[in-house]
């Protein structure tokens, strides 16, 4: 495992990134999992219609162009809009794996490919590097490793729940969602309120944290 620097204080391992590097058989294996899972994905209606990244033909930039569309739409009509950016806070460490496998049983998912993903996330174990020293070795008891198709799709579809709960429009990307609608009386903005308030609860439920440092109105 690498860490790669996103940006900020150099200084401060916050501002790092973990990343899983894997040899090239479990890659391989790994591509074959993901394109079963999709295939589950499709079958059980698990990602929301408005959840891009990782899926075919939802891109980065079609969600960006989706959101300015409805925007645009609005603004024609001379309605006011509200909308919020949220992201998750180290969301991709903190997975935990029990609650994740619960999950992947519960929807269904092959036993075979449930023991298969449990043995390639437990028991893992990391290390960081700073010039020629090394640290002790700690093991992981949670997260699924960046850097690989397989985890994203793992958590992505752990989250897929707490969108589904969600009544204003929803554009989830990875670790963060794009949440916005029309104000056309006052029951909206408390609506939009209480889709905050459910979105809140159910991070929580699932373990995940919200950044306040990126949110974005």
């Amino acid at each position: 495992m690498v860490h790669i620097y996103i940006g900020g204080d150099r200084s401060a391992v916050s501002d790092y990134r973990p990343i899983s590097l894997n040899f090239e058989i479990s890659k391989q294996s790994e591509h074959v999992i993901a394109g079963y899972l999709r295939k589950v994905c499709d079958k059980n209606y698990w990602l929301c219609e408005g959840h891009h990244g990782f899926k075919e033909g939802y891109s980065c930039d079609c969600q960006v162009n989706t959101v300015r569309q409805d925007m645009a739409g609005s603004l024609d009509e001379v309605i006011f809009i509200y909308a919020i950016i949220i992201d998750f806070s180290k969301a991709f460490v903190l997975v935990p794996h029990d609650r994740l496998f619960t999950k992947l049983v519960a929807s269904g998912v092959d036993s075979k490919v449930v023991v298969w993903v449990r043995e390639f996330l437990v028991g893992r174990t990391e290390r960081v590097r700073v010039g020629g020293q090394q640290s002790k070795e700690v093991k992981v008891n949670s997260s699924v490793p960046q850097g690989n198709v397989l985890c994203t799709l793992l958590f992505i579809v752990y989250l897929s729940d707490i969108w589904k709960n969600i009544d204003s429009s929803n554009r989830p990307f990875a670790d963060y969602c794009t949440i916005y609608g029309k104000i056309t009386n006052k029951n909206k903005i408390e609506n939009f309120r209480k889709d905050l308030d459910t979105l809140g609860e159910c991070a929580v439920e699932n373990g995940m944290k919200i950044n306040p440092g990126k949110i974005r109105q």
